[in-house]
């Protein structure tokens, strides 16, 4: 599943909310801080921790944490750092400065162009060098697990795996799962893509939890999901999902891989679709005996479906349902038209304004009521309703 990042959020400040100017705004301040960022961004790439500490004021919490920050980046594969000032928004706060500020991050080997977002950064003049800006808070808009606490970076074939301490331990198997997930996805998904991925593997729930607009919205419940990072596609696994190898991590591993492969295609095709391709994809490496499905989704095959579900009702409390039935929904598609069949819906339902239900009547001569019959053909025909189970 694939969803928004979070909007808002700190990244250890000591900040508060902006007063209001109080005094023209001198003109070389902008430049003052400019330099100030260009600065950053110069001894965050030369790993130079004494000259990024001397850019740095505020409260021993905030320093503290900006020493946290830059270990972190110091472990991430930094191609590009970049800051840019919003003049506008420049706001002064006593001897100090408010200032919106654009960061552009681009990780080599992983983003084909740099991740933007904005935060407030606040600057206060430095006691011995009044013409040279400090930085003395930060709130960041989207905060990433560097901005919030100490991670723990590893890297693999084309797998860039950010870990904290908690969770450092599973980095040598799950990046090996990833690795062999890249594989067996690229090997089903029939487009171009960069092979290579950056997944969030934390003990602590908190960048998990900050995320919005999840499907079921609350984060909590999910075991992944995947998220946009400018032009790319990221995921970030449960807690719980970390610390339990095995077929079932693997299994879901691929799922949101999945996502990442497919990228934007997905955005404005049925969720059914979207997600049964997911799953349909995440079954493939495995025997038939070990493709499990929800029980619930037994028992509404069992019951009998009207339909597929609809977008609004997808990840509502009848979910697991309704993954089992997309998933078996794709693999009537392609037990009926072949292989290509459910890439070719969806790449037909990727084209602005088209109508799901004239493609399925013109392409395929079915319906989604039929899709979902059949899929209950399929699941009462492979599984036992009691158990649940192949």
């Amino acid at each position: 599943m694939l969803v928004a990042a979070a909007l808002a959020g700190c990244s250890g400040s000591d900040d508060e909310p902006a007063p209001p100017a109080t005094a023209a705004v001198p003109r070389d301040v902008v430049h003052a801080l400019d330099r100030a960022l260009d600065a950053r961004a110069r001894v965050v790439r030369r790993a130079d921790a004494t000259a990024f500490a001397r850019l740095v004021g505020g409260g021993p919490g905030f320093r503290d944490r900006q020493e946290t920050w830059f270990g972190n980046l110091s472990q991430l594969p930094v191609a590009r750092l970049s800051y840019r000032v919003d003049p506008r928004s420049l706001v002064r706060d006593g001897d100090a400065y408010r200032v919106t500020v654009r960061e552009s991050l681009q990780l080599a080997g992983y983003d084909a162009a740099p991740v933007t977002r904005q935060g407030r950064y606040r600057f206060a003049p430095a006691a011995r060098h009044p013409g040279r800006m400090l930085l003395t808070a930060v709130t960041e808009a989207d905060p990433q697990p560097w901005d919030t606490g100490p991670v723990e970076v590893r890297e693999g074939s084309g797998v860039l795996g950010v870990f904290d301490p908690g969770s450092v331990d599973q980095a040598p198997a799950l990046i090996a799962s990833v690795e062999a997930g890249v594989a067996a996805v690229s090997a089903a998904v029939p487009y171009d893509w960069s092979r290579t991925v950056v997944v969030y593997a934390l003990s602590d729930p908190a960048f998990l939890d900050g995320l919005e607009d999840v499907p079921g919205d609350d984060p909590g419940d999910l075991d992944a999901v995947a998220f946009p990072a400018g032009d790319g596609t990221r995921f970030v696994l449960n807690p719980g999902i970390v610390d339990r190898p095995g077929r079932e991590r693997d299994r879901l591993v691929r799922h949101e891989l999945t996502h990442v492969a497919v990228g934007t295609r997905d955005d404005d095709v049925p969720v059914w679709l979207s997600e049964g391709l997911a799953e349909y994809v995440s079954v493939r490496p495995l025997a038939p005996e070990d493709r499990r499905i929800p029980e619930a989704a037994v028992a509404a095959a069992e019951a009998g479906v009207a339909d597929l579900p609809d977008d609004a009702t997808f990840n509502d409390e009848d979910s697991d349902a309704h993954y089992g039935l997309a998933w078996w929904a794709v693999e009537y598609l392609v037990e009926a038209y072949g292989d290509e069949a459910p890439w070719q819906l969806l790449d037909a339902l990727g084209v602005a304004g088209a109508d799901p239900d004239a493609v399925l009547r013109e392409r395929f001569a079915t319906s989604t009521h039929d899709l979902a019959r059949q899929a209950d053909r399929l699941i009462l025909a492979l599984y036992d309703p009691a158990a649940g189970t192949p």
